[in-house]
């Protein structure tokens, strides 16, 4: 999406949150928990091991943990709290 600065680097917290800072400098906190109701997949993120393998996707456009769980970085831009 135009206008929103790519993801630079994500850092998985507990209780399923994570910490994504943007390329512009601007990080943004998100809890995944608000979408296992909505899509059960991110159920699977309840297991620490696999929660903690977040990374980047290639050229930033969002985070990932294994080849079907994702997150667009346009998601935790515009719900993502912004962290100071």
């Amino acid at each position: 999406m135009k206008g929103i600065p790519r993801i630079k680097s994500v850092q998985p917290l507990n209780d399923m949150i994570v910490v994504a800072t943007f390329a512009n400098g601007i990080k943004k906190q998100y809890d995944i928990k608000q979408l296992t109701n909505r899509f059960p997949v991110f159920n699977e993120l309840k297991d620490k091991h696999l929660f903690n393998l977040a990374h980047v996707d290639c050229g930033g456009y969002g985070i990932s943990w294994n080849d079907y769980i994702d997150l667009s970085e346009y998601e935790i831009w515009e719900n993502g709290k912004l962290l100071k």
